[in-house]
């Protein structure tokens, strides 16, 4: 841990109004990022994100300082992003569902729409099994630190972040986005 990071801390911990912008913008785009992948939607995302600012930065003097500092805060971004999606499941919904408008994007799109398709596969996984996911391949974080940050043992970790993957390589098999592989074949 830098002893700038240790510094700008402390100078958040002191009051400093300065200090506190400055760490919102040093980490804005982790936890943003993680918002809008979990919850799939920018405003709940900038929502969420400045909530998890806010909690963190009323926090900051729980945080362990032998501890990486991103673990945490994308921890206490994941809880608030958690909250909300049991939230919404609780809400009865009350409005039309939008359709979906089939893709006619030509073949030279194709990444772009496996893109969006992968998206639309990881949106239906489990909340739990995401969040792992995403710490991992979008955060780069280790397995051991997404333990950290999410409070579960790193067994648990490893076997969301596979299941994450096996459920999204699913979807896609079943919306045919991605051919069958032979069952000789299948070691994900």
């Amino acid at each position: 841990m830098s002893d700038s990071l240790h510094e700008l801390v402390d100078r958040c911990l002191a009051g400093e109004q300065a200090a506190m912008v400055q760490f919102v913008d040093r980490f804005q785009g982790q936890i943003f990022g993680l918002c809008y992948r979990m919850l799939g939607h920018r405003q709940d995302a900038e929502d969420m994100a400045q909530e998890s600012f806010v909690r963190a930065l009323r926090s900051l003097s729980h945080w362990d300082r032998t501890r990486d500092l991103i673990p945490w805060l994308l921890a206490i971004a994941g809880n608030r992003c958690r909250s909300l999606l049991a939230i919404r499941r609780r809400r009865p919904h009350t409005g039309p569902l939008a359709e979906q408008l089939a893709d006619e994007s030509p073949a030279d799109d194709s990444a772009r729409h496996l893109g969006e398709e992968v998206e639309r596969a990881l949106a239906n996984v489990r909340t739990e099994y995401r969040q792992a996911f995403l710490q991992f391949h979008e955060q780069e974080l280790s397995y051991q630190e997404i333990a950290v940050a999410l409070n579960c043992p790193l067994g648990t970790v490893k076997t969301w972040v596979h299941r994450a993957r096996r459920e999204i390589i699913d979807q896609l098999r079943k919306r045919e986005v991605l051919a069958e592989v032979p069952h000789a074949m299948r070691r994900i």
